[in-house]
């Protein structure tokens, strides 16, 4: 299929599930997507069973988006820059330095934990894996996804403390995890006879310091630009231009594209740069601007996520790992936060059961497909998507939809 017939479709679909989520369903609009898209998979896979041709019209629209490059390298960078954009950043900076430490320290130490336990846990089903594949899994299902955690966070009654750290970690430590992943990948497929431990050091610096920096730059020059003219056209157009060229200069100079959107939309998205270089239209205009493409490419993305499922190899062992992933999984993120909670609990206030909540809240979504999707065919890439799946859908639609209870209940508890 052509592209424009692909996006075509894709934007049909999620207009039409969207209208039946929201008529009927009422569920948060991602994870309603992706219900109805898993759900209207598995007619089209029953229907498959009278008419073949069908399932494969499915399989065949869905082989045909390479959905590690639409999201990693499309997607990505206007679902961050939009998220960021709303962030308080009195607020963020406030819880700084317990954010810096889940999105660093949490996301290793939850890699290597999960890695750890998966490499047990394999073994014991009899899909014994080389630990460096346990360890790629862990770095892909650790990073919490902001894509997923924004959108459902905004209903779920959160205290505003707390769900700034979420929000804040899931935009950063996203960006860390793709780091991380990527120079484990670098060893698998290398071997560690091959890699020089200087060279990931100064790899990880130019990534995360690197992304960084371009977004301190990327927010001045939008500064610069936007203070010395009154047009909320021009000064919409700008913040794309920002976010496109941006992210395209980022993959350029390998430093991380995450970063880099989130601390540009950070930047535009602070209330003294909002005074200086913006009318009341023009902020108007910006934000109901993102707001739409957020909305846009959300619906687009958890219908992917749903569709994905027609390629998932479900062997049942595979599944069984899936499912016995879970707990391991949300086992592993508890462990993680452990430590940066204990260090600022007392400093920062923290909301009782901190960990409890942010454990249940931190939601894995498309970013761990994706890298999933990114595994070489000589990996156990069936074994670790499927997994990775099970997780994510899991993740979604079970802690997504129960998170507010869940912290309503602690919440009462604790008062």
């Amino acid at each position: 299929m052509d592209i424009f017939t692909v996006i075509t479709i894709l934007t049909v679909l999620a207009a039409i599930f969207g209208y039946i989520n929201v008529r009927f369903l009422r569920l948060p609009t991602s994870i309603g997507l992706m219900i109805i898209s898993i759900l209207f998979s598995l007619l089209v896979i029953a229907a498959g069973y009278f008419d073949p041709d069908i399932i494969e019209l499915e399989t065949a629209l869905v082989q045909s988006i390479d959905f590690q490059k639409v999201l990693m390298e499309v997607m990505l960078s206007f679902l961050l820059f939009a998220g960021a954009l709303h962030v308080n950043f009195s607020e963020l900076k406030q819880q700084r330095l317990p954010i810096i430490l889940f999105a660093t320290l949490g996301v290793l130490t939850s890699t290597f934990l999960v890695g750890g336990l998966m490499y047990v846990l394999l073994g014991l089903l009899g899909l014994a894996t080389p630990f460096i594949f346990c360890l790629l899994f862990g770095a892909l299902i650790s990073p919490t996804d902001p894509i997923a955690v924004l959108g459902i966070l905004k209903k779920a009654g959160v205290p505003k403390k707390l769900e700034t750290k979420i929000i804040g970690e899931s935009l950063f430590n996203d960006g860390i995890g793709v780091v991380i992943f990527l120079t484990i990948y670098q060893i698998a497929r290398a071997g560690m006879s091959e890699i020089h431990w200087n060279e990931i050091g100064l790899l990880f610096l130019e990534e995360v310091g690197g992304g960084i920096a371009l977004g301190l730059a990327l927010g001045w020059v939008a500064y610069q630009l936007m203070r010395t003219i009154d047009n909320y056209e021009i000064e919409v157009l700008i913040t794309l231009a920002i976010v496109m060229g941006g992210y395209l200069l980022a993959s350029t100079l390998h430093f991380s594209g995450p970063l880099a959107v989130v601390v540009a939309g950070l930047m535009v998205g602070h209330d003294r740069f909002r005074t200086s270089t913006m009318s009341d239209l023009t902020e108007r205009y910006v934000d109901k601007f993102w707001e739409l493409i957020d909305t846009l490419m959300n619906a687009v993305l958890f219908v992917i996520i749903g569709l994905e499922i027609v390629i998932i190899n479900f062997e049942e062992n595979y599944v069984v790992a899936g499912l016995l992933a879970i707990p391991l999984v949300l086992l592993a993120r508890y462990a993680a936060l452990a430590l940066p909670i204990a260090l600022f609990s007392k400093r920062l206030e923290f909301v009782p059961y901190t960990n409890v909540i942010m454990t249940w809240g931190g939601l894995r979504g498309g970013i761990s497909i994706a890298l999933a999707l990114s595994l070489a065919a000589n990996m156990p890439r069936d074994l670790i998507l499927t997994t990775t799946y099970i997780v994510v859908v899991f993740s979604i639609v079970v802690q997504g939809l129960t998170v507010g209870k869940v912290v309503e209940r602690i919440l009462e508890r604790a008062a």
